[in-house]
């Protein structure tokens, strides 16, 4: 890797870690930057997602605030994700490359949909009186299990997918679920991370490069991010998912 290979990683992380704290689909910046700079889809894969992890934390402690009280939460969701991000990472080490890929645009649709008709939802659950869990209930494990078995095995848009459940099933606010999203995803990102260390090559170069931006920008995208009205913050994940499916399409 040439020395201005190194600052596009870098700079790749800076950019991946400030969206992913704010929605998520950083990894459809720096998965391509890692494919450009010569690394094989698995490497740049199993590389993109441990270097990730410090860039999910630091944007986790930059919503420290919105993450009160929510303890209880995220121990029972974490469980999900944990269980989630094995699975995933083991389908990766023995699936074909293109096997899980084919159903990436879909399950983004299908989090953007869910995102756009959230407010809609939540309306029509308070005008029948029905109580939601607060912590989800059943549903939400099953649906952040399935979350955490796609952000171990490729993990692009996890976030907005993470956000469109939470926001439907639980009677929270936008920005504290995506103060939890972020826990998730870097627990996604780590438990799939430790994995591929010992299963598979890892290029530990990009990691570090991937690292040290990822950590600047996730403080970046959590002072941007808590300004943002829960309308707006609906419209940027809109956005970013659209962005998203368009670029798996034409890859």
């Amino acid at each position: 890797m040439t020395p201005l290979e190194g600052l596009a990683v870098v700079a790749a992380g800076v950019f991946a870690g400030g969206i992913n704290t704010v929605v998520g689909s950083g990894t459809l910046v720096t998965f391509p930057v890692l494919l450009a700079v010569g690394y094989s889809p698995v490497v740049a894969n199993v590389s993109n997602g441990l270097g990730l992890v410090l860039g999910s934390v630091s944007g986790a402690i930059g919503y420290r605030d919105e993450l009160h009280g929510q303890r209880a939460r995220l121990i029972r969701l974490s469980s999900a994700t944990c269980l989630g991000a094995i699975v995933g990472a083991i389908l990766l080490l023995t699936l074909p490359a293109d096997a899980f890929e084919a159903v990436v645009p879909v399950l983004i649709v299908i989090a953007l949909v869910l995102v756009i008709v959230q407010p809609f939802l939540a309306k029509k659950l308070a005008a029948r009186e029905t109580e939601r869990h607060p912590h989800g209930g059943v549903l939400l494990w099953l649906a952040v299990f399935a979350t955490g078995v796609y952000g171990g095995y490729f993990g692009a848009a996890q976030g907005v997918i993470l956000v469109a459940f939470m926001a439907i099933l639980m009677d929270e606010g936008l920005q504290r679920i995506n103060a939890a999203k972020n826990v998730l995803a870097a627990l996604a990102n780590l438990v799939s991370g430790l994995i591929y260390a010992f299963a598979a090559d890892v290029a530990w170069l990009a990691v570090l490069l991937l690292a040290v931006g990822s950590v600047v920008g996730g403080q970046i995208g959590a002072k941007v991010g808590k300004k943002l009205s829960p309308t707006v913050l609906r419209g940027v994940i809109v956005v970013v998912g659209v962005a998203a499916i368009v670029q798996l399409l034409v890859r």
